[in-house]
């Protein structure tokens, strides 16, 4: 095969690659934006949710400041990614994981994980962290109420079997379109003082709530409920997150090729026109051999 077909077929394939480049980069900023909307279409939700948390905290007790319980194990709760292209996303979550957990005085025997995401999952056990479960990514926002129910159940199951203590999330807040900074919440124990102050804000009406149900069984119900919040927010700017960071590589990827491309046009072009130039001069020399030998015929 002549030196100008492979680069004929080198370029075709670049070109392919640009063309699946160019789809990702597309899908990439429409997810990105299907997840920043599921985030803040959950803002009112979480407002009315602290709305009845005020409620039920009215006239309560000041509670005592939230405490983990020392020698009850501790869960972490990662929302990775199931898929690569997408930079340092996972490893930068996991290194910023493992440093918080090997921060706090619970041995790792007794702290369990619970990864959202393949990738992340298999680089925390690089790291040496065992892994008590993993999630499935969920593959759009409608998804996501269906994961998190998952993940609540478990983490239920968990906290009865095993009496875990505290239960932290981790997760890669969103910035911006190609911007994330890991982050950390911490779901459990409550911080009842901080619900309780609640209080302090202004009632958004004229007109104070009541309820006629037992407290501790309305409290426990809307704790669920902020519970479910708080992890599909996390997961929404995890996925809001990923994307945006798979949009950098592909647009890193997008240049890497256009430099290749041209790179190898002109290589392309060189050897063309150095095939056309040898061409013409091996006519040049036939016409000029065969007007010699006419000449010495005459």
């Amino acid at each position: 095969m002549s030196t100008i077909e492979q680069l004929g077929q080198r370029l075709d394939s670049l070109h392919e690659l640009q063309s699946v480049v160019r789809t990702m980069k597309s899908l990439s900023a429409a997810s990105i934006r299907q997840y920043e909307q599921a985030a803040t279409a959950l803002t009112d939700y979480y407002r009315t949710v602290e709305l009845a948390l005020h409620v039920a905290l009215r006239d309560r007790e000041n509670p005592p400041p939230a405490k983990a319980h020392g020698g009850q194990p501790l869960m972490a709760i990662v929302f990775g990614s199931d898929h690569g292209l997408c930079g340092r996303f996972n490893e930068d979550l996991a290194d910023y994981v493992i440093e918080r957990l090997q921060a706090l005085a619970t041995p790792a025997q007794e702290r369990l994980v619970l990864a959202v995401g393949a990738r992340v999952a298999a680089r925390l056990e690089q790291a040496g962290q065992n892994v008590q479960a993993d999630f499935l990514v969920p593959g759009s926002a409608a998804r996501i109420t269906a994961s998190v129910q998952q993940i609540l159940l478990k983490m239920d199951a968990l906290r009865t079997e095993l009496q875990v203590g505290q239960v932290l999330v981790f997760y890669n807040r969103h910035i911006s379109s190609s911007r994330y900074q890991p982050s950390r919440l911490e779901l459990l124990p409550v911080n009842l003082l901080r619900l309780k102050r609640l209080e302090e804000r202004p009632w958004p009406s004229h007109v104070l709530p009541t309820f006629t149900m037992d407290r501790e069984k309305l409290f426990s119900s809307l704790l669920r409920q902020y519970f479910f919040v708080t992890l599909f927010r996390a997961c929404a700017e995890s996925l809001a997150s990923e994307h945006g960071s798979r949009l950098a590589a592909m647009r890193a990827a997008e240049k890497n090729l256009e430099e290749r491309v041209d790179e190898l046009g002109l290589q392309y072009r060189q050897a063309r026109q150095g095939m056309i130039t040898g061409e013409l001069l091996d006519v040049v020399a036939g016409f000029e051999a065969l007007n010699t030998a006419g000449q010495h015929a005459a």
